[in-house]
């Protein structure tokens, strides 16, 4: 499922059209443990494996990726706080922080880079808690049920995200 909250992505800190992109991919909690925890639902692919592929695709896209895994809310907390300036772009996949973290949907308000939410599984086809994210409605849009691949689909549409905010700006 991909859908898109909003049509803009434009932002106050739009960075010069001359600096790299880059773009900022924040795992929650327990993605650590993709490959071996429940893979029917996550699938077999390790973390480490997607953060590879992320920056590969990342350099044939003109990206500097950086990726970031915590299993504590304030260590999200603080590393979406110091992309500030730093960031064009948000991927995340707040893992059960999703349905609960006001303080990450904060964080992310306050930097105001525009993001995007990624999850792995449909969370629609899960269970009724999982439906609800605290943040859908201040990302730009939402990428779920496609595995790993969604991650990459996340990319992609960053980059021409952030093209589409740099073009506005020249």
């Amino acid at each position: 499922m991909v859908t898109r909250q909003n049509a803009s992505t434009k932002h106050d800190s739009v960075r010069a059209k001359s600096e790299p992109a880059a773009v900022l991919v924040v795992h929650g909690p327990n993605l650590n443990l993709l490959g071996e925890r429940e893979p029917e639902v996550y699938g077999r692919t390790r973390l480490a494996d997607i953060n590879r592929k992320l920056k590969d695709l990342g350099g044939e896209l003109g990206i500097k990726v950086d990726t970031f895994q915590s299993n504590s809310e304030g260590a999200i907390i603080d590393r979406i706080q110091a992309a500030r300036g730093k960031a064009d772009f948000l991927l995340i996949n707040p893992g059960a922080y999703t349905h609960t973290s006001v303080a990450i949907r904060d964080a992310i308000a306050g930097v105001a880079i525009p993001a995007i939410e990624v999850h792995l599984s449909n969370v629609y086809k899960r269970e009724t808690f999982r439906h609800r994210s605290t943040i859908a409605d201040i990302v730009v849009g939402r990428i779920m049920g496609f595995g790993a691949e969604g991650y990459y689909l996340a990319l992609r549409a960053a980059r021409a995200a952030i093209d589409a905010a740099r073009a506005e700006v020249s």
